[in-house]
């Protein structure tokens, strides 16, 4: 029976849950830009406002991380780590993540965005260091990963689509706030770049868009609820963002402060929730969660990051504080 859009709309604004395969129709549909804004918007608030299950939930992330691929499962990168953060002020965990995991045996690949809101992306920090090219390939982060352990690009146009669709109409629409629509936004990305174990640093306070420990918490139920369901390996951490992770606030000055955690042997508060996060990617990995503590310690993860920015076209200095 051909698809119809008005009983999709009707079913969910007398808060009903949709049948089997609708949610998905729905999101391939908005993938290719064959649905109307206003009929997408009406959805999007009918759904604010009666929730969606936990079936509905994990249609809705799976359709949107495979529409317009031809797939209809994610691609799986056996192996693969990958690393989400809610975002905060001072948040340069990634880069301090990425290298102690990469220095402790396991295999990263981590697609970021730019920065939003009052907090800033990872690329930004990066592209503040000479030559660093955040512009790759899955492929060649894949090629890079397997040369050195870890790789670091940016979230392409192609991956899932249908969420930059939803995304937009979200902010236009009051409907940002609820935690299954962005627990589906955050989870349909991370499933499209195809890792297979993924760690969730959910953070909550003053300096965070999550304010309350509350909804972090739930945030993070849903994620971890949809990676598994997608027959991910998925933990989720929460980090108090009271107070800034870091003592530096600007792109090259956090990158610098991050090198700096990272040659003291991660000492500091930035240091131990790099290193905790670490210890739970190699728990997912069946990995000694104790060799990420010994990696930070030792300098072998500082070491790690130099060839890391060196293998994307960086240039630090090592001998010099400033690191130019």
């Amino acid at each position: 029976m051909e698809w119809d859009v008005h009983a999709y709309l009707r079913t969910k604004r007398d808060g009903q849950p949709h049948p089997a395969g609708e949610i998905r129709a729905f999101v391939e549909r908005l993938a290719r830009r064959q649905i109307p804004d206003y009929q997408t918007a009406a959805w999007l608030m009918a759904a604010f406002i009666h929730g969606l299950n936990e079936e509905e939930l994990l249609e809705l992330t799976l359709a949107m991380a495979t529409a317009g691929t031809g797939r209809s499962d994610p691609p799986l990168f056996p192996g693969t780590i990958d690393k989400h953060s809610t975002g905060g002020v001072g948040d340069t965990v990634t880069l301090l993540f990425l290298p102690i995991c990469a220095a402790a045996g396991m295999r990263i690949v981590k697609l970021s965005g730019r920065g939003l809101g009052f907090t800033g992306g990872t690329l930004d920090k990066l592209e503040s260091i000479p030559g660093f090219r955040t512009d790759l390939g899955l492929e060649e982060l894949h090629q890079i990963a397997d040369r050195i352990g870890c790789a670091q690009g940016g979230q392409s146009e192609e991956l899932a689509p249908a969420d930059k669709v939803l995304y937009a109409l979200r902010d236009a629409t009051e409907t940002v706030e609820h935690p299954a629509l962005i627990a589906s936004s955050v989870m349909s990305k991370k499933l499209a770049a195809g890792a297979e174990s993924l760690v969730l640093d959910v953070k909550w306070g003053s300096g965070a868009f999550l304010q309350e420990l509350g909804a972090a918490r739930e945030l993070a139920r849903r994620m971890v609820e949809i990676g598994r369901g997608a027959r991910r390996k998925v933990s989720a951490l929460l980090t108090d963002m009271n107070q800034p992770l870091s003592r530096a606030v600007g792109n090259a000055l956090e990158v610098r402060a991050a090198l700096d955690e990272l040659r003291s042997g991660c000492q500091g508060r930035l240091g131990r929730v790099a290193v905790a996060l670490a210890q739970e990617a190699a728990r997912l990995a069946g990995a000694d969660p104790e060799e990420p503590t010994r990696v930070a310690q030792s300098g072998a993860a500082f070491r790690k990051t130099l060839e890391w920015i060196e293998a994307q076209g960086g240039r630090v200095d090592p001998n010099s504080p400033t690191y130019g």
